[in-house]
């Protein structure tokens, strides 16, 4: 009889040949085609609602995830936060208010809120302009202690001015970044740029030139760089559009969160008929003090959805945050990320083959594996939260991150899929409906330099899903 011991040892053998199993040819090829070796690849499928997996490859190896990373604090968020979740900011007033107009402070307490876009914020002071306040005569105090205060690191990629930089805040206005609608125009003519941000004051020095070439990778040839100007910032830009690019929509992250408050604040006050005549500072708010007016986010499902759809990473790294809300002492990553391994085992999932930085992706030290990435989508997908975390996800050939991929192909419209890219990293993850209508669960993980370019290989694996 054989032992207990030999007996594990060939599970363990099995599992080991299971997880380095080939890759199915037209995969293999593709991974090949991209210059992909294969163990830079990593996959699993299985149906979703359970049973065996049809595909195993290297899916117990740890592997950078990049964006695909949301799932897990997506599906977090809506189990241990709930589908009616919201993030409510008040603001109070420190002064006396008589006919319109405030001899004090406006007292604004941070809530954490990942969608607190300019358009919302506006709605939320015309708010104020509808309860009587219209001249304020003191200054914006906002209290942003709700967030551990850390200092910031180096920028991702050292990519100071992109979107994906930003950073979390307790009162994060249009996720720390002003958009700019470019438009090229013919070969060494300034590129019109126009903000689409409402910021006050805000002077742009534009240096862009419109030049020839086909479009590419057109945000490389682009820089931006603000410097504080009296009350208010200016954006020098620096690079060169081709004008096949025609007209982009470019996002720049702000480095000065509260002056960047300030300006969005101050552009959408005077248009709605009000003054004010001080500035916008970090500060106190008294627990006890009255509510002068409040706003409230979206609910959970629809901020996900704004995050997911678009692999918003600092709306993920707020998430994180708010997932280590125990109503004690200011948030930080590493409350949440003990919240997240306490409840993961719960779900099926090992916290020792996890490694959590922010939540989002953005990271050089993030890893799972695929097999840990398809328990995930198993227990999501048995979950009373399905239906939400599936809503959450790009669909493909129709929307978010996956919406130019496959369109004119049968899998258009049969798949919610995350996908995520970093320098070495590509990754996809999520549910296909194959031909004969069944769900698929799957993670695709590529980590080699010649990863980014691989799309090939995941709209291969895509495909072969929904063929078999």
């Amino acid at each position: 009889m054989k032992s207990i011991r030999h007996v594990a040892l060939g599970l363990l053998a099995s599992l080991s040949l299971a997880s380095q199993a080939a890759l199915p040819e037209p995969l293999a090829r593709a991974a090949r085609e991209a210059g992909l070796p294969p163990e830079s690849v990593s996959l699993w499928i299985a149906p979703a609602a359970g049973g065996a997996a049809s595909v195993q490859h290297n899916a117990e190896q740890l592997m950078n995830p990049a964006s695909v990373m949301k799932l897990l604090t997506s599906y977090a968020a809506l189990d241990l936060l709930g589908p009616a979740h919201t993030w409510k900011t008040q603001a109070s007033l420190r002064g006396v208010l008589r006919e319109g107009v405030l001899e004090g402070d406006v007292l604004i307490a941070g809530s954490g809120d990942p969608a607190l876009t300019w358009d919302r914020l506006g709605q939320w002071l015309r708010d104020w302009r509808s309860r009587g306040l219209r001249q304020i005569r003191g200054n914006i105090v906002i209290d942003t202690s709700l967030f551990a205060t850390t200092p910031p690191g180096a920028p991702f990629d050292e990519a100071q001015h992109r979107a994906y930089n930003a950073q979390p805040d307790a009162f994060l206005v249009n996720f720390g970044a002003l958009s700019l609608r470019l438009t090229a125009g013919t070969p060494n003519t300034p590129v019109e740029v126009a903000p689409l941000t409402p910021a006050t004051p805000l002077r742009i020095v534009n240096h862009l030139k419109s030049t020839p070439g086909a479009c590419g990778d057109w945000r490389s040839g682009l820089r931006g760089a603000f410097t504080p100007e009296g009350k208010g910032l200016v954006l020098t830009l620096e690079g060169r559009l081709a004008q096949s690019c025609g007209e982009r929509q470019l996002n720049l992250k702000v480095d000065d969160s509260l002056r960047w408050a300030s300006l969005v604040i101050r552009a959408q006050w005077q248009e709605l008929g009000g003054s004010w005549f001080g500035e916008v500072q970090r500060g106190s708010v008294p627990a006890a003090i009255t509510a002068f007016s409040s706003w409230e986010s979206p609910t959970l499902p629809e901020v996900l959805r704004d995050m997911n759809k678009w692999s918003n990473n600092v709306m993920a790294r707020q998430m994180l945050l708010a997932l280590g809300n125990d109503g004690g002492g200011a948030l930080t990553p590493e409350k949440g990320v003990a919240r997240l391994q306490a409840w993961m085992p719960g779900q099926g999932l090992d916290p020792a083959q996890w490694v959590l930085e922010n939540g989002s992706g953005l990271s050089r030290v993030e890893r799972t594996t695929a097999a840990q990435l398809g328990a995930l989508l198993r227990a999501a997908w048995k979950s009373p939260r399905m239906p939400e975390f599936l809503m959450a996800q790009p669909v493909i050939g129709k929307d978010g991150t996956m919406r130019t991929r496959l369109v004119d192909s049968p899998l258009a419209g049969r798949g919610y899929v995350k996908t995520g890219t970093l320098d070495g990293v590509k990754s996809a993850a999520g549910y296909v409906q194959d031909a004969s209508g069944n769900w698929q669960a799957f993670a695709l993980l590529l980590n080699h330099p010649r990863a980014p370019a691989a799309e090939n290989t995941v709209e291969a694996t895509l495909r072969w899903i929904y063929e078999h």
